[in-house]
């Protein structure tokens, strides 16, 4: 586990978007000022996160059960079971996920995430995806990079504005990988509930939070040079392995996709 000795201070007195994302699947590994800032969210948001946990299970064990063994699962968040070890090594024991938040409190709750099976193995990485150059760097000591690896980057790109670099993130932790390694991404958008945009950054910004939700074309732009897998850039009840039973359709405001790379 990359982690320091000393555990950090977790800052009770402004809210952090993996603790908000606790509060909206009904964790407790919240603060009040991050139930502030999810009470203020539109009445959607908790299903919305549900949805958008629910295609991350899906994603992955589509991708363990086509052979994927190896996970980069980028801005983990809170452990909320089942975590991504436990889904993708019910399908292969063996498989190996590495974990990367930059909020102390994950950092806390990281022996939940290292849990593996005996066959496997799983590591917490401290960093922040902002310095994607930092997350390559410790994951190729834990991962082999001659290898094909999923990268998971799930609900959080949407908290990275453009003045950030998004796509450049993205691309430059994906071009790491080898041909046949895939790239899991979903983020949030207004483009079915515009009159909803407004309420959501403003909420989020009274915490000192930035959102940058983004219209379909727009997060198609994370999948440049990749091959979507069917069926394409959807939302997030909308995604499902080909052959596999469809979610109960409802109401989401997140872009999902996966996308072989190469």
């Amino acid at each position: 586990m990359t982690m320091g000795t000393p555990k950090p201070q977790v800052d009770t007195g402004r809210p952090h978007p993996a603790r908000v994302y606790d509060y909206l699947l009904g964790g407790k590994d919240h603060y009040a000022v991050d139930a502030e800032v999810g009470t203020r969210l539109p009445q959607n948001a908790h299903q919305d996160a549900r949805a958008n946990r629910a295609f991350m299970h899906r994603a992955v064990r589509m991708l363990a059960r086509r052979g994927v063994d190896q996970f980069l699962d980028v801005g983990t968040g809170i452990p909320t079971e089942p975590n991504l070890h436990q889904v993708v090594q019910e399908v292969n024991p063996a498989c190996r996920v590495a974990y990367t938040d930059n909020d102390p409190i994950v950092m806390r709750h990281a022996e939940a995430l290292l849990v593996s099976a005996p066959e496997g193995a799983t590591d917490y990485i401290q960093a922040d995806v902002r310095e994607p150059a930092g997350i390559i760097r410790h994951a190729r000591g834990f991962l082999d990079f001659d290898r094909p690896v999923a990268l998971s980057v799930i609900a959080l790109m949407h908290f990275i504005p453009d003045d950030e670099d998004p796509y450049g993130i993205v691309s430059e932790l994906a071009r790491e990988l080898v041909p046949g390694s895939y790239l899991v991404l979903s983020q949030g958008t207004g483009d079915f509930h515009p009159e909803l945009v407004g309420g959501a950054a403003d909420a989020y910004a009274k915490g000192g939070i930035r959102l940058a939700l983004r219209t379909h074309a727009e997060v198609l732009r994370f999948f440049d040079g990749h091959e979507l897998l069917a069926p394409g850039l959807v939302t997030a009840p909308s995604w499902h392995e080909e052959g596999e039973p469809a979610p109960r359709q409802e109401d989401s405001s997140f872009y999902v996709g996966v996308a072989r790379i190469g």
